[in-house]
């Protein structure tokens, strides 16, 4: 039997000084540029949890986890490696392994991020499997997600002090629904980040599988998992829409079977295969990106979901919106303006 270190790895497309924009779900993209913009913020944050949250949390995982290298999980240091090349991540963060049940990976810290990978992924996913989860990561960290998501907490928390007024608590919601909405974004950008890495949609379908049935893939079908996804967006009526609104409001996570639907639709789309081909956004250029046309593109795929959208409460707001269109166009040929 060939040694694992020697067998021949499958070639994968270096994607030279891409940006993160290139992986960023249009509408986590729209909040990310907007923050850049707000110079100094990032810095003071950086600099506090420097100080304070980061060392602690650091200071956790050395003294309680494994850290990865060419010594300890060797073969996990190389899938890294490869990953960050591909990915083109020229300082890659720490990298720990901690002994956890759970099936979880995240990345932590802002001044200096390092991400932590749970014990029981690794056991339960094959290495391409685990490419993938270390390019979700890594997506991450190049996307600086840890530290925007620290100052929207801390504008949420500024928000408690709208409690005392009637419409506070209302508010309160409203901004935790909303901050819940872009970290569920953000998991998308992670996925297609992944991807990347990987270069291989079956190895990111197998992922979502895994993650939701607990690595019992033998057990799968790979059509019908990919049905549910179909099933949950239309199946029900109006109260099975407003239960969905219910249950994704407290979420910072899309469900595996919607993870896996969209990231199908984006390589259904072509943008991945762009992307593979050589045409993506350069990170040299991210300070040129534009505030105002990111906006634009947020607002357009929130449009579309909703266009493309098989959901009841959806259809119905459209049907509507269709049949006050008519009443308008019919009011307007009998009462023309004068």
């Amino acid at each position: 039997m060939t040694d694992y270190d020697e067998r021949p790895t499958r070639p994968r497309v270096a994607l030279t000084d891409i940006s993160s924009r290139t992986w960023e779900h249009p509408a986590d993209r729209g909040a990310l540029v907007a923050l850049r913009q707000l110079k100094g913020f990032d810095f003071l944050l950086r600099k506090m949890s420097g100080m304070i949250n980061e060392r602690a949390f650091r200071l956790q995982f050395l003294g309680g986890a494994i850290r990865v290298d060419e010594r300890q999980f060797p073969r996990i240091h190389r899938l890294y490696t490869e990953a960050g090349t591909t990915l083109d991540v020229r300082e890659l963060p720490e990298l720990f392994v901690i002994n956890n049940p759970l099936w979880n990976a995240f990345t932590i810290g802002m001044d200096k991020p390092f991400i932590v990978l749970n014990s029981a992924l690794l056991q339960g996913l094959d290495d391409e499997e685990t490419r993938f989860v270390l390019g979700h990561e890594l997506g991450h960290a190049q996307s600086g997600h840890a530290l925007y998501q620290t100052l929207l907490l801390w504008l949420m928390r500024l928000s408690g002090a709208l409690n005392w007024m009637p419409i506070g608590a209302l508010g309160l919601r409203a901004i935790v629904a909303a901050l819940h909405e872009w970290s569920r974004k953000a998991e998308l950008s992670g996925d297609r980040a992944g991807l990347l890495a990987v270069q291989d949609p079956a190895v990111a379908l197998r992922v979502q599988m895994k993650l939701a049935s607990g690595g019992q893939l033998s057990e799968l079908d790979t059509t019908a998992f990919l049905a549910q996804g179909t099933e949950y967006e239309s199946a029900g009526d109006l109260r099975d829409s407003v239960l969905k609104l219910l249950l994704l409001e407290a979420q910072t996570h899309p469900m595996a079977v919607i993870r896996a639907h969209e990231l199908r639709r984006w390589v259904d789309e072509g943008e991945y295969t762009t992307i593979v081909s050589g045409d993506y956004p350069k990170r040299q250029d991210d300070d040129n990106a534009s505030m105002s046309q990111e906006a634009k593109n947020a607002a357009k795929s929130y449009s579309d979901a909703f266009s493309r959208s098989q959901d009841p409460l959806a259809k119905l707001i459209r049907d509507l919106g269709d049949g006050l269109g008519g009443v308008r166009d019919w009011v307007s040929s009998k009462f023309p303006p004068r």
